[in-house]
């Protein structure tokens, strides 16, 4: 009997799982996991980093300071998510180029005074790890005492990279 060599075999398989040189690779241990476990960037790519970023108002005719004026965690959550769309627009890049978010939840005094971790993770399944956007990305979410004005139930920061 022949003996056959793996090699050409195993040559086809590492190339199938690395990304060509230059591109981001992406590291998913998790399928069924929203996010990612990390991210690795090669030299030379553009960044682009947002600060964080809160929601703009949502009902101008709402009393200052009332829950209409900028919404629950959910709405503030996609009003973020479409102001940190714009700026990566400004830049040549899309929600399909953000690597990393780190997102800041507050106490929500409607929710008992806790973090509406669940409105931030619905709203985010709305941009990400989705039929329309398949893109994952690895994500740190963390529970606040408070941001900058009641107000705010959440902030949000970006990284994306060019592809």
């Amino acid at each position: 009997m022949k003996k056959r060599s793996l090699f050409p075999v195993l040559l086809l398989l590492a190339f199938a799982c690395k990304p060509p040189v230059g591109m981001v690779k992406r590291y998913d241990n998790n399928p069924s996991s929203p996010i990612l476990q990390g991210v690795e960037v090669p030299a030379g790519k553009r960044w682009i980093h947002t600060s964080g970023i809160v929601a703009a108002i949502a009902d101008s005719s709402a009393a200052p300071g009332s829950r209409q004026r900028f919404g629950d965690t959910y709405t503030q959550s996609i009003s973020i998510m479409k102001r940190i769309e714009g700026i990566l627009k400004q830049g040549g890049m899309t929600l399909n180029d953000v690597i990393f978010l780190r997102v800041y939840v507050a106490p929500d005094p409607q929710k008992g005074n806790q973090p509406d971790y669940n409105g931030w993770f619905e709203a985010y399944k709305l941009f990400f790890s989705n039929p329309q956007n398949p893109v994952k990305v690895a994500r740190s979410t963390l529970g606040v005492h408070s941001l900058v004005t009641p107000d705010y139930l959440i902030e949000i920061e970006a990284i994306a990279v060019e592809k």
